[in-house]
């Protein structure tokens, strides 16, 4: 029984033909003389009805149907009484009448329905993934990615880009996460490491003469999981030579616009707002900053300079800042909410969070509004009113960013602030080139060592490294980072230099990238690239809340897979081969 079409294309153009479909039984309704059965394809749903007056042999075989049987039926389309259409399903205007049914596989009772409001538990979910697959919600999502993948290449293609795939197996190097490493059997005692990205294939490509590559590229890092991160991900991966910031800028907006428009009819801004790191962190407390409420940290630096309020002044006087929050409505927070408030401040790294209230009357309202002037109070912060709550950190510049900016996306959650409908793309740019790294005293580079600087600060390397802005570039989306990348360093002495101020030897540097020095002497264009998650892209575009939901078989927090229960151990033989001896100690076994 050849099916003629899909479960989700029938309509009442096809009404008297005779058709043959075949999917899983979806759901079961018997009433009595007439049995009902959805069956369910990739494409969708369609009712099959089989009436015992006018076949009661095929009616006795339908009785015997149960949930996820895999059945394959012909009958003849017909339109379902009135009354009974369904407007929620495309096929709700008709059903078939069967003649005949064909029982391909039974099932045995599953653990969880195959429904979207499923009740299952996500690990009960991944331990059986071949049904949570089978999840409308799941093939639509899978569907998405595949329709976003196409659109990608369709789109790099029509811009004269080439495809190339990069080694799997390649050498381990310095790239911020762990690497996962793969025993060589042939080499023993030595290891390949997966890419954590392509980022030196991609730098030889342009070298080789490429011009323009990209891929769709799998990576891997050992690295701490959580809902938008995996230990192996993909990324729409490309680079380019002659290029500068905007060209690639203008190049992945276009793309960016494009697949939101062909996949989900939105009309995305153009060009997309900028803002420099230092304004991020400034304003949002972060570099990825949600942009779809507006709650933005306010600065009090200068009026904490001229308070008597003996704590902010120290702050200052110590170097560091005092920044806040108004909270809008929240003059009427309770204590006990406020002490909620000031213990969660404290869990994200503050030493505490000092808090006044605005009374409807104007009033300041708390233990330390004796030590401000109101009328300074609010010069300094104009957005105030009546009936908010102001709160406000004192300490160095990364603790008050990194409290305030969590605050700000927990008040916008919890005050219902955020506007879900909104999509908000944003870039961030002027990146400084490196943090220093006080507990080894050394600078790290803030993205990778081969991030070019901005010209005008090229001489800050010798002189102020610390204050040196890069050509990097983020993708930043409703407060995920959705990319970034960067114009590269394709001098040789710039590299040098570079690799000199994180204090990577030159031994170090020959060992871990002889292949790509020898190739930048090799007369290496300018050039830049960018990488974007398409996990995290599918998510967005998909709504869902975890890139696990976007992966056909992920792993969980703790990088396992439940269905396959990898990973696992393997037999002595098997490590003796690739000369390898393991000291970690097997759990006992269960008495």
């Amino acid at each position: 029984m050849k099916r003629s079409h899909h479960c989700g294309e029938l309509s009442l153009t096809q009404v008297g033909q005779t058709v043959t479909l075949a999917g899983w039984v979806a759901s079961r309704r018997d009433h009595g003389g007439v049995i009902f059965i959805d069956i369910r394809d990739r494409y969708g749903l369609t009712q099959i009805v089989f009436d015992s007056e006018e076949n009661a042999p095929l009616h006795t075989i339908a009785d015997r149907l149960r949930n996820e049987y895999v059945i394959a039926i012909t009958g003849t389309v017909s339109v379902r009484p009135e009354g009974s259409e369904n407007p929620h399903l495309p096929t709700g205007s008709i059903e078939i009448r069967a003649n005949a049914l064909n029982l391909l596989n039974e099932a045995k009772p599953l653990p969880f329905s195959i429904e979207d409001d499923v009740q299952a538990s996500e690990s009960l979910r991944l331990e059986h993934r071949y049904l949570d697959l089978r999840r409308p919600k799941m093939q639509q999502l899978l569907q998405l990615r595949s329709q976003v993948a196409h659109l990608t290449r369709q789109y790099f293609h029509a811009q004269q880009f080439i495809e190339v795939e990069t080694p799997i197996l390649t050498k381990s190097t310095p790239e911020g996460a762990r690497d996962y490493l793969v025993p060589s059997r042939v080499n023993p005692g030595e290891f390949f490491a997966l890419p954590q990205s392509p980022q030196l294939f991609k730098q030889i490509l342009m070298i080789g003469g490429m011009d323009r590559y990209f891929q769709i590229a799998r990576c891997f890092r050992d690295e701490d999981l959580r809902l938008d991160r995996q230990p192996e991900f993909t990324q729409i991966d490309l680079e380019m030579s002659f290029v500068d910031r905007e060209d690639i800028i203008q190049l992945i907006e276009a793309l960016i616009r494009l697949i939101f428009k062909e996949t989900k009819q939105i009309d995305l801004p153009n060009p997309f707002p900028c803002l420099s790191f230092e304004e991020a962190m400034g304003r949002y407390g972060t570099d990825k900053p949600d942009r779809r409420f507006d709650l933005p940290i306010q600065d009090l630096c200068q009026f904490a300079q001229t308070c008597d309020f003996q704590v902010f002044r120290r702050v200052i006087e110590s170097g560091g800042m005092v920044k806040g929050l108004v909270i809008p409505k929240g003059a009427g927070f309770t204590r006990n909410r406020i002490d909620n408030l000031i213990e969660t401040a404290k869990e994200f790294g503050a030493k505490g969070l000092a808090w006044i209230k605005i009374s409807e009357d104007g009033k300041l309202d708390s233990s330390i509004a004796k030590f401000f002037n109101d009328e300074g109070l609010r010069t300094a912060l104009p957005s105030a009113n009546p009936g908010d709550l102001l709160v406000f950190v004192a300490d160095q510049a990364a603790i008050v960013h990194q409290v305030l900016g969590r605050l700000r996306l927990l008040l916008g959650e919890e005050l219902q602030l955020l506007d879900r409908t909104r999509w908000e793309p944003l870039w961030i740019v002027d990146f400084p080139m490196f943090e220093y790294d006080k507990a080894n005293q050394r600078h790290v580079a803030l993205h990778h060592p081969f991030t070019a600087p901005h010209p005008k600060d090229s001489s800050l390397l010798d002189s102020n490294p610390l204050q040196a802005k890069t050509l990097a570039y983020d993708l930043v989306l409703n407060g995920f980072e959705l990319g970034g990348g960067s114009i590269r360093i394709h001098s040789p002495r710039m590299q040098e230099k570079v690799f000199d101020l994180l204090k990577i030897s030159k031994v170090e540097a020959r060992e871990k990238f002889g292949f790509l020095l020898d190739a930048l002497e090799s007369g290496a264009p300018p050039h830049g690239g960018i990488a974007l998650g398409l996990d995290r892209l599918i998510m967005l575009l998909g709504q869902t809340e975890s890139i696990r939901d976007t992966i056909p078989f992920p792993k969980t927090q703790k990088a396992q897979c439940l269905m396959t229960h990898a990973p696992s151990s393997v037999t002595p033989e098997q490590l003796q081969e690739l000369s390898i001896r393991t000291t970690a100690k097997k759990p006992a076994a269960a008495s």
